[in-house]
Parts: structure tokens; C-alpha cells; sequence
């Protein structure tokens, strides 16, 4: 069986969307009991992130890092877009735009303190797409 949903998520710039909640919904709609939930990020300016759900602290620390470490400032030769185009493209080149979890008894299979985040790295709002398709 196979079940696909393509979701709409606005963003309001740069920062870390918490999308689990959305993801569990189409999960029970899917009525799939064992499974898998691939999840794809079409667009190459953010990304998909498990990362912890739990103390704030840690996506701002991330956040923190990667502007270190990826730094609007530097120059690109790609700036069509403005000051954070490349470093948004860096930033998701070094991360994921796709994940795949598990799913058991209709519910996905995340540990305790994991939680599912698009990760927007420009400046300005977006509406990102993500489709998600569950098989099993």
C-alpha cells in the first residue's frame, strides 16, 4: 500500500519549524500499521532535520553553528537571489533534504526527544513543499 500527501509549509525566514505533529496526522490518515514515512524537501534552499524536541537551546545552538561555520558574509559568487542565497544552498548541501522513519503500529518510530524540523535558511517567508509518502 501506498499513501502520498504533499504538504504546504510557510515560513516566516530563517529558523527551525517543528513539522512532527503535521507528519503523525498523515500518518494516522494513512491507516498504515508497519510501514515506512519518507519525507522530501523540494527545494534546495532548505531542509529536513531530526534533531531534538525538547530544550530550545539545542536549535540555537545549531543555528549558531552553522552561521559560523557558513557565514552570510562571506563573498559568493551566486548572490542572484541576495546575501543569503549561496550560503542557504551551502547549508542544505550539508544537510538533508529527505528522511526516512520507520513506522509501527500506525505510529512513527522517533525516539523520545526526537522531533521532525524544516530547517529554512533565508531570510525572507517562504511556502515550502514537502511530500510525504508512506508505504507498507
Amino acid at each position: 500500500m501506498h499513501y502520498q500527501k504533499l504538504l504546504r509549509i510557510p515560513t516566516t525566514g530563517k529558523s527551525l519549524y517543528n513539522i512532527t505533529p503535521k507528519i503523525e496526522a498523515i500518518v494516522a490518515e494513512s491507516r498504515v500499521e508497519i510501514g515506512l514515512c519518507t519525507l522530501f524537501l523540494r527545494h534546495t534552499s532548505a531542509s529536513l532535520l531530526i534533531q531534538e524536541n525538547a530544550d530550545p537551546d539545542v536549535l540555537l545552538d545549531l543555528a549558531n553553528f552553522m552561521a559560523k561555520i557558513v557565514p552570510e558574509s562571506a563573498k559568493y559568487i551566486h548572490d542572484a537571489e541576495g546575501s543569503d542565497d549561496m550560503p542557504a544552498h551551502i547549508r542544505t548541501a550539508l544537510t538533508h533534504t529527505s528522511e526516512h522513519i520507520p513506522i509501527n503500529r500506525g505510529h512513527l518510530v522517533l525516539g523520545t526527544w526526537q522531533g521532525i524540523y524544516i530547517w529554512e535558511h533565508r531570510q525572507r517567508s517562504h511556502t515550502r513543499e514537502l511530500v510525504v509518502h508512506i508505504s507498507g
